[in-house]
Formats: C-alpha cells, sequence, structure tokens
C-alpha cells in the first residue's frame, strides 16, 4: 500500500464551485490498481457542464457535491499499490487510462485514484506525459475510425471534420494514418484551423469564408466532432457516402430525400483493442496529442484552467495534482 494516507482532490460542490480539500488516499480493491497521478487533461465539455450545473447528455440527473475527483478521467500516472488478484509486479509501473470508468467512482482530479486494473495501459517511462494522457480521448476516436473503416470508407477517400477540438485534431491525424487521400477540417476559430493543418490537414474552412469545395465536389466521408445539429447536417450536405457522428447531438437531425445514398453510423463501444491502436500510432509518432494540451497548471488552479476553456483560448488544460499553486 502507499505509505501515504491523506491526499489532495478536486470536488464540485456545486454549480460553480469547486473545492480543492485534504481526503483519505483510497485504497485498491479486488482486480484494482492505485496510481499516483502525475497529470490530467481536461475533457472540456464534461468540465464546463458539470461546473455551470447541466447534464453532459440529455436527462441526466446531476446530484452536488459531485463525485470526488469527477469530471477528471484522463490521465497518466504510475502504479504504487495493487489490489487482490492482480500481479505485485505492476507497482512501479507508469500507466496511462483508456476507460473512462463512469461518474459513480472517483475521478481523476486527485493526487490518487484507483483502476480497473484491465482499465490502464502501460506506457513508456521516457514519454511526456502530454503525449499519453489523452490516450482514453484518442481511444474514443479510434472506435469511429475502426466503424468506418469497416465499410471501407477511410482509404483513399476524401474525409472531412467537423469541429477541429481535441477530437477532431485527433481525427484530422489518424484520417491521415489510416489512409486517407485528402482532409478536409470545418471549425470557426482560425487558430484551430491552423493547426489542423499543422496536423495534416490538406483544406480548412470556416462560416462565412468561401467553401474549400469546388464546384460539384463532395466529401466520401465525414466525421461530426461538435454534435451540432447544424454542423452535423452541413456534413450530410457535403458527403456522399457516410457520415460518422462522434459529438454528443443534443437536438434531431433532419435526413431528406437528398440523403438517400448517405449512411449515417452512430458511436460504438469503447474497447481495450482501439486504445492499444490508437496507443501505437502515438508511440509510432503517426499521433501527436501535444499541441492539443494549451497549458499546463497546478489543479488547485482549476478553476483558472476551465475559464481558459470557456473563452476558447484553450483546446485542453493539462493539470498537475503535485505541483504548487
Amino acid at each position: 500500500m502507499s505509505p501515504v494516507k491523506t491526499m489532495k482532490a478536486l470536488q464540485f460542490e456545486a454549480p460553480g464551485h469547486v473545492a480543492w480539500k485534504d481526503v483519505e488516499v483510497p485504497t485498491p480493491g479486488t482486480g484494482e490498481v492505485l496510481v499516483r497521478i502525475e497529470a490530467v487533461d481536461t475533457c472540456p465539455h464534461w468540465d464546463l457542464h458539470i461546473l455551470e450545473g447541466q447534464p453532459m447528455f440529455p436527462g441526466q440527473k446531476l446530484i452536488y457535491p459531485y463525485t470526488l475527483g469527477q469530471p477528471g478521467h484522463e490521465a497518466v500516472g504510475e502504479v504504487v499499490a495493487v489490489g487482490d488478484g492482480v500481479d505485485p509486479q505492476c507497482v512501479g509501473r507508469r500507466v496511462a487510462a483508456w476507460r473512462d470508468q463512469g461518474h459513480s467512482r472517483q475521478g481523476c482530479y486527485a493526487q490518487f485514484n484507483t483502476f480497473g486494473a484491465d482499465n490502464v495501459l502501460e506506457v513508456p517511462g521516457e514519454v511526456r506525459a502530454e503525449r499519453v494522457a489523452s490516450l482514453e480521448l484518442a481511444m474514443c476516436v479510434q472506435v469511429v475510425f475502426d466503424r468506418l473503416m469497416q465499410f471501407g470508407a477511410v482509404r483513399e477517400a476524401c474525409l472531412g471534420v467537423g469541429g477541429l477540438g481535441g477530437a477532431g485534431l485527433i481525427a484530422v491525424q489518424m484520417a491521415k494514418a489510416y489512409g486517407a487521400r485528402e482532409v478536409v477540417g470545418f471549425d470557426p476559430l482560425p487558430e484551430r484551423r491552423d493547426l489542423a493543418v499543422q496536423l495534416g490537414a490538406d483544406r480548412v474552412t470556416g462560416p462565412g469564408t468561401a467553401d474549400v469545395l469546388g464546384p460539384g465536389e463532395r466529401l466520401d466521408t465525414a466525421i461530426d466532432c461538435t454534435g451540432l445539429k447544424v454542423v452535423i447536417e452541413d456534413l450530410m450536405d457535403k458527403t456522399r457516402n457516410a457520415v460518422a457522428l462522434f459529438g454528443v447531438n443534443r437536438q434531431d437531425v433532419s435526413y431528406g430525400w437528398r440523403h438517400r445514398s448517405l449512411a449515417l453510423l452512430g458511436y460504438g463501444s469503447h474497447n481495450r483493442r482501439a486504445a492499444e491502436r490508437a496507443l501505437r500510432l502515438i508511440l509510432d509518432g503517426k499521433l501527436d496529442l501535444v499541441p492539443l494540451v494549451s497549458a499546463r497548471l497546478p489543479l488547485a488552479r482549476y478553476a483558472e484552467g476551465v475559464e481558459m476553456l470557456r473563452q476558447k483560448q484553450a483546446i485542453k488544460i493539462m493539470y498537475l495534482p503535485w505541483a504548487d499553486a
């Protein structure tokens, strides 16, 4: 067991009110590992919704004080103790979380957290935290590509990405890694369009600018990473074969006669194989998560980082639970 008995952790005590408090270090149960959290990235939509008292998904009920350490789930750290049924040799290994364990148990906005041993993947000790902390998000986007590739809808395709936040920038890179002929990005923020180009997008555009698609030209495939009705329907109108829905859409979209040859693909299931494929892309240098981290801050300065997200001055914030405020 960890010799440390108490730790600092974040808790949303009420909408708009976050406390950085002293709590007991959790004990790993059967099949679990205890991880000393080195760094944890924001999942901006989760953070902003929970902080503002709004459900992430339609119909979700929020209860405050919110679960300790939530909604942090994109984390990297070191295994410092194990529960029954876990190989003691796991102690000392550096791991990244690949699956959100659910918001009914402690999250990663804390100095320590427990994980099911199957919910983390070992990562090399020399790899920067920025490269692997958001493995869970990369896994989520990989699930979309796995579905599209079942239909042969990526290789040699002209592939559009709606929304160039964290997920969209990962999608741009995965599209290239999996053989897309051309990648077209759509986002209203010029700095995010510029970053998409740096990461491999061939063409980018935003609202009110000239359409990057020529007369009669259409996308073969598209991925929506916004969940916005207007973006999804625009992609549907621009795409001939398939549109995959990654973003959390809260409004019905219209599928009309003009879309009769278009397939809409819903989201698949999180799985370890997708996480392993995403990690391999990272380690092979084909997926770079470092540019997604706009700032590194002590976790005690959580509100400062979230305000940057709210003002769209950041894509992701990396929080350091052990850094001095």
